[in-house]
C-alpha cells in the first residue's frame, strides 16, 4: 500500500491502480472524520508543511486538518508572511524546508509546472496542491470518491462537466483521471474560455449545456475564473448565466439519480444559481468532507513510501 512515486505531481502520473488504491484508502479514512475521536497516528513523528502561493480555503485547510487528524507535526507557510516577500527563490525556500527535516511539502504555486520543477532536487515529498492552469490533482480524487460513492463502476459513466474549461485546472484532472478510470466525460463552456486541443484528453466537447448535461450520471460546474483573466471572454456575466450556467431544467436532463458537484467557491447566480446549489441533487459539501478524506489518503500512502524505502 504505497504510491509509486515520491510525490504526488499531477493525475498523469497516476495509474488507474494507483488511483482506486487512492480511493479505496480514502473510504476507510473517511470513516475516522466521520467517528466521534478524529486522531490517528499514521503521521506520528512526521513533519508536514503547506506551502501556498495562492489563497486558498478548502484546499488549505482539508490538508492541515488532514495532516492534524493524523498526528503530524504541522506548519503553513504563505508568501505573503515569508522570506518569498524578500526576494527569495522558490528553490531556496523548498531547500530551506527539506534542510528543516520535513516530511511532505505541500504546494499551491500560480505558475504551471513550478512543484515539478522543485520535486527532484528535495529529499521531501511533494504535493501538487494545484498549479497555475495546469494540474489539481487532490481535487480531482475527491471528485472522483464522491463519484466512487455511487458507481460500482466508473466504467460507461458519463460525467459531464461545464463552465470556465480555459483556466480550470480542475477539469484537466479529472479529464485525465477519468478517462484512466473508463469514465465517459463530456465539456461544455464559451468558446472563448475552452482549451484548444482539450479532445486529446479524451473528452467530448459539447455543442451547448443540454447536450453536455443530457443523461449524465454526474454534473460539475465550475466557477469563472475571474482573477486569472487579463481581458473579458464574455460580454457580461448576466449573458453567461443565461447561455452557460447549469439551471434546474438543465439539470432535469441529466438522469434522475444524478448528482450535482462543483469545485467550490462558486459564484452564486452566474455557473450556478443558489436554487441548484443547494438543491437535493448537490453533493457540494460532501466534497468537502471527502477533500479531507482523500488529502489524508495521499499522505498516508505517499509516506508509506518514504517508510519502505
Amino acid at each position: 500500500m504505497a504510491l509509486k512515486s515520491k510525490d504526488l505531481l499531477g493525475m498523469k502520473q497516476l495509474t488507474s491502480d494507483e488511483i482506486m488504491e487512492i480511493l479505496d484508502t480514502a473510504k476507510t479514512m473517511k470513516m475516522v472524520i466521520t467517528s466521534g475521536n478524529k486522531k490517528t497516528s499514521h503521521l506520528q513523528g512526521k513533519a508536514v508543511i503547506t506551502l501556498f502561493y495562492e489563497n486558498s480555503t478548502r484546499t488549505r485547510t482539508s490538508f492541515e486538518m488532514a495532516s492534524k487528524y493524523m498526528g503530524s507535526s504541522s506548519a503553513n507557510i504563505s508568501s505573503s508572511g515569508s522570506s518569498v516577500a524578500k526576494g527569495e527563490s522558490l528553490l531556496d525556500t523548498v531547500r530551506t524546508l527539506d534542510a528543516m527535516g520535513t516530511d511532505i511539502i505541500i504546494m499551491r504555486h500560480n505558475q504551471s509546472g513550478a512543484p515539478h520543477s522543485i520535486a527532484n532536487k528535495i529529499n521531501a515529498s511533494v504535493v501538487n496542491a494545484g498549479d497555475g492552469m495546469n494540474e489539481h490533482p487532490t481535487q480531482a480524487l475527491l471528485d472522483m470518491l464522491t463519484m466512487y460513492e455511487r458507481f460500482d463502476t466508473f466504467e460507461g459513466k458519463k460525467i459531464a462537466i461545464c463552465g470556465d474549461c480555459y483556466h480550470s485546472r480542475v477539469v484537466r484532472s479529472n479529464a485525465i483521471g477519468l478517462a484512466k478510470l473508463g469514465a465517459e466525460v463530456s465539456v461544455y463552456g464559451p468558446r472563448t474560455m475552452m482549451p484548444i486541443g482539450i479532445e486529446q484528453m479524451g473528452v467530448r466537447v459539447a455543442d451547448s449545456v443540454a447536450d453536455c448535461v443530457k443523461d449524465a450520471d454526474a454534473v460539475m460546474g465550475l466557477r469563472v475564473q475571474l482573477e486569472r483573466q487579463n481581458s473579458a471572454l464574455f460580454p457580461s456575466v448576466a449573458e453567461y448565466s443565461k447561455f452557460y450556467a447549469i439551471t434546474p431544467e438543465m439539470l432535469q436532463l441529466a438522469k434522475p439519480d444524478a448528482f450535482l458537484m462543483h469545485p467550490g467557491p462558486c459564484n452564486h447566480g452566474v455557473e450556478l444559481p443558489t436554487a441548484v446549489y443547494d438543491c437535493d441533487q448537490s453533493v457540494i459539501n460532501e466534497q468537502v468532507t471527502n477533500g479531507v478524506a482523500v488529502r489524508m489518503a495521499v499522505l498516508y500512502l505517499l509516506m508509506a513510501r518514504r517508510n519502505n524505502l
